[in-house]
């Protein structure tokens, strides 16, 4: 009889621990999730990248010759115009050359004034004389030579005579053409090469005193812009070295960041988009639009080159600055968008899915494909539509078809706080009202 009764206890043991075991089997983990509808909505990508804040306008100033600073008429800070004198250097020795070469030049002028009235036409006037002189000597003596051949054929003056006069006419013909070559050439190339002789004296002379006043303007520093000095390194009495900087000048009222993006990031950017300037410190970012988007390849970094200028400048953003820019680069309107932490990658495939969440109270997945990203959406173009329950939280790494239990999303510090001063009031008003009884029966 006993060992009949544990035979059967052990049956009814063996019964109990399989029915235990199948009831585990059964039991199915459930994942708390939250979720969130696709909606339809107008999605931008955005391209961040770190960038250096640098002034549009920028005049490193670097005097053109080495002289002593005799004076500077700013100090670092100061506002200037363009144009303004910002510093003096010695010059006593360059203003005097400037003197004497403009002595030179009025000298030239003064000549080349001189020729053209009077010295070129009293040459003209000289060889004129001499041109008529010598007609009139060689028409005498052709006469004197025409009457004494005559006088040889009557035989009244022998043979040496005539031959006499012949000499003195060829002396004379050969007078003449010289005299009437001069006065030509006078007046056809002598007038004109006197007065370009006189005009090149004229030009060099003022050509020199150009250089000597443009010698002596760099000894004064101007600013080539509007702007503030941001540096001056030297102090009065220190050498100014060609060619070496003494003050630079920038233009803060227009300011631009300048990032270097990958190419394929690059191809999104369009000139005019609009942009965001993240600046340490700051707790808005600063508007701005892209003003540049390089033509050309940095072969080194394999980056463009983008600039973004702040549309108006904080007082807070500075040139050399490190700041973050956000770059608007394609915009869909009317696209099919969901949370970007809700997006993910198949390990096997490589593709993109998301999580759904099933009127079966289970997880689905759903692969889809994907548009444009930005740091809090994502354009899903195919796979899901607008409406569809997407897992927000809690679908990362979520098998396939397990069990969810939807909760929501945690409320906000505002409302928490006022749900719990309604919360008080609801039992202040609810105490009152329980006291009011006990009055009346006090009563």
């Amino acid at each position: 009889m006993s060992s009949f009764f544990s035979a059967g206890s052990v049956a009814a043991l063996l019964v109990l621990s399989t029915g235990c075991s199948s009831t585990e089997k059964e039991a199915e983990p459930v994942v708390s999730v939250q979720t969130a509808a696709a909606e339809r909505a107008t999605i931008s990508e955005e391209v961040s990248a770190e960038a250096v804040v640098y002034p549009v306008e920028q005049a490193v100033i670097a005097p053109k010759i080495t002289a002593p600073i005799t004076e500077f008429k700013v100090q670092r800070g100061s506002r200037v115009k363009k144009g303004q004198l910002l510093a003096v250097l010695e010059n006593k020795d360059l203003a005097g050359q400037a003197e004497a070469s403009k002595g030179n030049f009025e000298q030239a002028d003064a000549g080349y004034v001189t020729s053209v009235d009077s010295a070129i036409p009293q040459q003209v006037q000289k060889a004129e004389l001499d041109a008529a002189a010598a007609k009139a000597a060689f028409d005498a003596q052709q006469r004197v030579y025409d009457s004494r051949k005559e006088l040889l054929k009557q035989g009244a003056i022998p043979q040496r005579e005539v031959d006499a006069a012949e000499v003195a006419l060829a002396q004379a013909r050969t007078v003449n053409e010289v005299a009437q070559k001069q006065l030509t050439d006078l007046q056809r190339l002598g007038k004109a090469q006197a007065l370009k002789s006189a005009h090149g004296s004229r030009q060099t002379a003022e050509g020199q005193m150009r250089t000597a006043q443009a010698q002596f303007s760099y000894s004064r520093i101007l600013s080539p812009i509007d702007g503030v000095v941001t540096d001056r390194p030297l102090y009065a009495g220190d050498l100014a070295t060609a060619n070496q900087p003494i003050l630079t000048v920038m233009n803060l009222s227009r300011l631009i960041a300048k990032s270097h993006v990958p190419q394929s990031e690059a191809a999104k950017l369009k000139l005019g988009n609009a942009a965001e300037l993240k600046v340490s410190g700051l707790d808005e970012p600063v508007k701005g639009r892209i003003t540049l988007v390089s033509p050309a390849l940095d072969v080194g970094s394999t980056t463009i080159e983008v600039w973004v200028e702040a549309a108006k400048p904080n007082p807070a953003l500075k040139p050399g600055m490190t700041v973050e820019v956000s770059m608007t680069g394609k915009t869909v309107k009317d696209a099919v968008v969901v949370p970007a932490g809700a997006v993910f990658k198949n390990a096997e495939g490589g593709t993109d899915y998301v999580v759904l969440a099933g009127s079966d109270q289970k997880a689905h997945w759903k692969t889809v494909q994907v548009g444009v990203r930005n740091s809090e959406d994502a354009q899903i173009v195919s796979g899901i539509n607008a409406g569809d329950p997407i897992i927000s939280s809690g679908g990362y790494a979520l098998p396939d078809n397990t069990k969810i239990k939807i909760e929501a999303a945690p409320a906000e510090k505002g409302a928490d706080d006022k749900s719990d001063k309604s919360d008080k009031s609801d039992k202040s008003d609810k105490a009152s009202d329980s006291k009011k009884p006990d009055d009346k029966d006090k009563e």
